[in-house]
């Protein structure tokens, strides 16, 4: 890292390069996935490896960096201005899943039902499975040819919101133990919230198990099925995301990383959690009770 009073200049670095290589060899391997190319899942993982191999080598330098006492109070405004946009953005991302749901249940779907441009008879009720013939059974039942159910709120969905909800309480504890320089209340309170992060998932993992084999709720079924997997399973992949994060954060800690007074990697991490988690309010609200 090079310097000019306060002017920062990082060093040259290959990083760039790989991390263009690999996003443009997995889209690469995805238009491949689309047009029924037999090589695709390879050229796939091949560009996801290389974009791993990218993260695991660009974030160990910026934190040896970190570490070394590298980066003044100007470079940690910009990682903060950084990360707030990066935020910012995934709130457009899921603010576009939201949006979507609202347009269908609340204009579109009714539309449809008063103009019966689909079929005769479609009522527009919510919610939808699409196809001429299926049935909404009761919740929690197992379904027929041509039918579905939806997931209860208060069975996994609910233990699902705890779940998330502790852990932002105790990452934020842990945050509180790291301004003390408590590193053992530290420690302990990280590896909490990965195991309520990674519990999270667990529980995720049997929901769609049970939707898919016994509730005839899958990707396909119609728009609901449709809204209900993209707004759940995106957010999955971001709580994933975010449970691998605090865990190399939990490792970091433990190898004595991070000052009471110079953490942002930690807050970084924390600012994300609390994001995932009150996305997944809104999910619980939306998806699953209303």
């Amino acid at each position: 890292m090079s310097s000019n009073g306060d002017y920062y200049l990082p060093d040259p670095s290959p990083w760039p390069l790989v991390a263009s290589v690999g996003l443009f060899t997995l889209a690469g391997g995805f238009v491949m996935l689309v047009n029924d190319v037999n090589v695709a899942p390879w050229v796939m993982l091949i560009g996801g490896l290389i974009i791993a191999f990218m993260m695991f080598g660009w974030f160990g330098v910026v934190v040896k960096e970190s570490e070394a006492g590298q980066y003044n109070a100007h470079v940690d405004i910009s990682f903060r201005m950084g990360m707030l946009w990066f935020i910012f953005s995934e709130v457009m991302f899921f603010g576009g899943f939201f949006g979507a749901l609202f347009y269908l249940r609340n204009l579109a779907i009714p539309w449809l039902a008063e103009t019966d441009i689909l079929w005769m008879g479609f009522d527009g009720g919510w919610p939808t499975a699409g196809p001429m013939g299926a049935e909404l059974l009761p919740a929690d039942t197992v379904a027929g040819p041509g039918q579905f159910s939806t997931i209860g709120a208060w069975g996994i969905p609910v233990w699902n919101t705890i779940i998330l909800l502790s852990s932002s309480v105790t990452v934020t504890f842990a945050h509180w133990a790291l301004k003390k320089n408590q590193r053992t209340a530290l420690f302990v309170w990280m590896v909490i919230t990965v195991i309520l992060g990674f519990l999270f998932l667990y529980l995720q993992a049997i929901e769609y198990i049970h939707a898919y084999t016994e509730l005839g709720l899958t990707l396909g079924t119609g728009v609901y099925g449709a809204t209900f997997f993209m707004l759940t399973g995106f957010h999955g992949f971001h709580v994933t995301i975010g449970a691998i994060i605090l865990a190399v954060i939990a490792i970091r800690c433990l190898m004595g990383h991070f000052k009471p007074d110079h953490h942002f990697g930690f807050e970084a991490a924390a600012w994300y959690w609390h994001f995932v988690d009150t996305v997944w309010v809104g999910l619980f609200i939306f998806v699953y009770v209303v």
